[in-house]
């Protein structure tokens, strides 16, 4: 079985000193260096999302007029208001320095339609529009994705769930993610949803 590494938003904005800042964020691009060149070395493919909004995008607590952090709804759907984060070509939206980028065969935006949040690496909140990523895979035969990055009790969470739903065997570590955990267990119940939906969680 064709197996790849899914590296989920190990951009500045999610690690410390960004806007939408994960504790310990960072700790995750060594843990994605080393995978990535094991998979690498054996021939096998690593990909990577990448949150890119818009600047006016409809999730920011900044366009709702709502406070961050709170919730509403969105298009239809329940949204967080989160700060403004991941804008296209900002700083924020880049990969974090460390990350070895060379290692990457493959990056898919996500997040770019502003009536819409995106957390999965595969579909918007809505699963309305797809992006590149199922397509990239099947194209290639890959069956298997081990999944790791930021943040686990959503974009990593999300992604995950879809990919299951699309029929991919999927592996899940802990040491190479971190959560946002607006509630103190949230990262928990994400890593136990994951693994209830058929996922394994190492």
């Amino acid at each position: 079985m064709k197996r790849a590494l899914l590296l989920i938003d190990l951009q500045n904005d999610f690690c410390p000193g960004g806007a939408l800042a994960v504790s310990d964020g960072d700790a995750t691009i060594a843990v994605a260096n080393r995978l990535a060149a094991e998979y690498r070395q054996r021939g096998e493919a690593v990909i990577a999302s990448q949150d890119w909004h818009p600047a006016q995008h409809g999730s920011f607590a900044s366009v709702a007029g709502a406070v961050p952090y709170s919730v509403g709804e969105l298009d239809g759907l329940a949204q967080v208001w989160w700060p403004d984060h991941c804008i296209q070509h900002s700083k924020g939206a880049a990969f974090h320095p460390q990350l070895d980028q060379t290692l990457i065969d493959a990056v898919f935006h996500k997040g770019e339609d502003a009536s819409v949040d995106s957390y999965s690496a595969f579909f918007d909140n809505g699963h309305r529009r797809q992006t590149g990523l199922d397509s990239w895979l099947r194209e290639r035969g890959i069956e298997s994705l081990l999944v790791i990055g930021l943040a686990t009790d959503y974009c990593v969470k999300f992604s995950v769930l879809d990919a299951l739903e699309l029929g991919y065997k999927v592996e899940v570590l802990r040491e190479g993610c971190r959560g946002v955990n607006l509630h103190a267990d949230d990262s928990e119940q994400a890593f136990a949803d994951m693994a209830a939906a058929g996922a394994q969680v190492h």
